[in-house]
């Protein structure tokens, strides 16, 4: 399996803007979706938003309308637009990548909104 890195992450008031960014390098096997989920202190991981390789896009209900996922092929990077933030979007936010061989996760970065 290859390696993630998120950056983008930081602090922003409520209503502002973030944009996040994975970027996916060493990988020998197609990534065949690629995905951002978070994880807020106390709570489990949850999906945000995850695309398919086919450009089949999944949101959480939570950011649907407010949250944008986006790839660039040429770099094997894909992006999270985040807008609207609310409070409640505090979180760590991990990009993930599936291939034929399993999941793997980028080490995270954090998220903070304030109201």
């Amino acid at each position: 399996q290859g390696q993630l890195v998120e950056s983008g992450g930081g602090s922003v008031q409520a209503g502002g803007s973030l944009r996040l960014s994975c970027a996916a390098s060493g990988y020998i096997h197609s990534i065949n979706v690629m995905g951002w989920y978070r994880q807020a202190p106390g709570k489990q991981r949850e999906l945000v938003a995850s695309m398919h390789v086919s450009g089949n896009k999944v949101y959480a209900d939570a950011v649907r309308d407010r949250f944008v996922i986006s790839r660039d092929n040429k770099k094997n990077t894909w992006h999270l637009q985040m807008n609207s933030l609310k409070s409640e979007d505090t979180a760590v936010y991990y990009c993930a990548a599936t291939t034929a061989w399993g999941k793997n996760w980028g080490p995270g970065t954090q998220v903070t909104v304030s109201s």
